[in-house]
């Protein structure tokens, strides 16, 4: 027996070759597993790079915010200037109101203050009126006194052309009096009169002062049928009629009584005119 002999060997024991197959078959499942991720690392590779390309960089999201910011700038200061305008224009039509409001009532005012002054001078000019036929009528009583007495007591027949002018005056009794009215069923004294001596055959002008101008004066105490009576002064009358005897003058009075017959004491007249 040898020295060596019971000394254990260093050598690894032989394997069986069942388990030499299993790990054959182990390696090369592995190999195959390395082998198939090996192919599909490429495709993997590429979707993550195109991934990671498509993420948004931080200069990109920087430019957004910056924008975002810009654009609510501006929409701030845009509605700021809406407020500013809107409120001009508030202003504005207040003030355009009070201005028209104001103007309205100075317009009322002067209106108003119109209307007074032509009162006032309307009342003054009938004063006036007044005073002079007052004046004139007391200048003339005493002629026209006796003219009354001598009148009523006598009856005055018209002959001739005056006859045709006091019976045209009496046939408009009743018409209407209308400013500016020449006939045939409206007059004015003046109308009247001119419309009258028409009938004779004589022109007389239109106007009743230059009516009273004509012919010759004469009192009213010896005044005749058809002779022309006036108000107010010889060159200056304001009214005029026909004396149509009897101590009654027809004439177109005013538009609430209209063509009328009356005594000479009813509105007694200032002076005469005799035309024929």
């Amino acid at each position: 027996m040898s020295q060596t002999a019971h000394i254990r060997s260093h050598r690894k024991p032989r394997q069986s070759a069942s388990k030499l197959a299993l790990r054959a078959g182990v390696a090369g499942g592995v190999l195959s597993t390395i082998a198939v991720a090996g192919a599909a690392a490429p495709a993997n590779a590429e979707s993550v790079t195109e991934k990671t390309l498509e993420m948004p960089t931080l200069g990109s999201l920087d430019a957004d915010l910056a924008s975002a910011v810009s654009a609510s700038a501006e929409a701030s200061q845009q509605e700021a200037l809406d407020q500013a305008l809107a409120s001009q224009e508030d202003a504005a039509l207040q003030k355009a109101a009070k201005d028209a409001k104001k103007a309205k009532a100075e317009a009322e005012r002067k209106a108003e203050a119109e209307r007074a002054e032509k009162a006032r001078a309307e009342a003054r000019e009938r004063a006036s009126r007044t005073a002079t036929r007052t004046s004139l009528s007391a200048g003339s009583s005493s002629s026209y006194s006796s003219m009354s007495s001598s009148s009523s007591s006598s009856s005055q027949a018209a002959t001739g052309s005056a006859a045709s002018i006091v019976a045209f005056a009496k046939a408009q009794i009743g018409d209407a009096y209308v400013s500016g009215g020449t006939g045939p069923n409206s007059w004015d004294c003046s109308g009247l009169v001119q419309a009258a001596y028409r009938q004779a055959g004589i022109d007389l002008p239109r106007i009743s002062y230059e009516q009273s101008s004509m012919g010759t004066s004469v009192s009213l105490s010896d005044l005749q049928p058809g002779d022309v009576l006036y108000w107010g002064s010889r060159s200056g009358s304001y009214h005029v009629a026909i004396y149509v005897g009897g101590g009654k003058y027809v004439g177109a009075q005013n538009p609430s009584t209209g063509v009328v017959e009356r005594d000479l004491d009813w509105d007694p007249p200032s002076g005469a005119v005799r035309i024929l």
